[in-house]
């Protein structure tokens, strides 16, 4: 079983730590941009 959220101290170690920048409720779009975004950010 994963370990609970919480217990994970430093967010860097989540598995989702890319997806912070995201407000709760976003869809599927939204993160697809945001993942675009990052991507031709690391691309310059």
């Amino acid at each position: 079983m994963s370990e609970p959220a919480a217990e994970l101290n430093d967010a860097d170690e989540r598995h989702d730590a890319h997806l912070n920048d995201l407000e709760d409720g976003s869809g599927c779009t939204e993160i697809w941009e945001h993942l675009s975004e990052r991507r031709e950010e690391a691309d310059e």
